[in-house]
């Protein structure tokens, strides 16, 4: 059975906003099965953002398991990302899950990965899915050469992702954190 492929999730911080957009295109094979899917949500009372890459039933399981971590933890993301983490690297079953997970708060940025990895980037922009590194290279350049506020950013670098990655659409949700 062929895999699902692909998608563009990109989070950017800057001034007094946190904003994740992610693309709508879910493909199997060769072939777009549906354009518009919403692979970023709010969590924890809408304080939290969170996106995913990766198989759809995998990645709604993590951001599940993400919340339970989330609530777990007194609402503290870095602990949540982290305990999901050891979870998602011990758990036989968790292993098995084939995902990337993104998430950010007002004041934290974190891609978290079944291999145990919690990486906070350098610059507070992430980018991750078959069309992360275009959507990246394009944030980081309109975050140094540009006036644009975070989400301007966010929907600039996806549009130019989607016209790059054949697994990533234009068919845009974006969600924003004011600080």
């Amino acid at each position: 059975m062929e895999q699902f492929h692909g998608t563009t999730i990109v989070v950017v911080k800057k001034d007094n906003q946190t904003v994740i957009a992610g693309d709508g295109q879910v493909t199997f094979g060769n072939t777009v099965m549906k354009a518009s899917a919403k692979k970023v949500r709010k969590l924890g009372d809408g304080k939290v953002l969170a996106g995913f890459a990766g198989s759809v039933a995998d990645a709604l399981t993590l951001l599940e398991k993400f919340e339970e971590k989330y609530r777990e933890s007194n609402s503290t993301l870095i602990r949540a990302a982290v305990n999901l983490a050891k979870e998602w690297r011990t758990s036989k079953i968790l292993q098995k899950l084939e995902a990337l997970l993104v998430v950010a708060d007002k004041e934290n940025i974190l891609l978290v990965s079944g291999s145990g990895e919690v990486i906070q980037p350098d610059e507070n922009i992430i980018a991750i899915g078959s069309g992360g590194s275009y959507a990246l290279a394009a944030a980081k350049a309109m975050m140094r050469h540009s006036k644009l506020s975070a989400r301007e950013i966010a929907e600039e670098s996806m549009r130019i992702a989607s016209e790059i990655c054949i697994y990533t659409n234009s068919n845009f949700t974006v969600e924003t954190l004011e600080v």
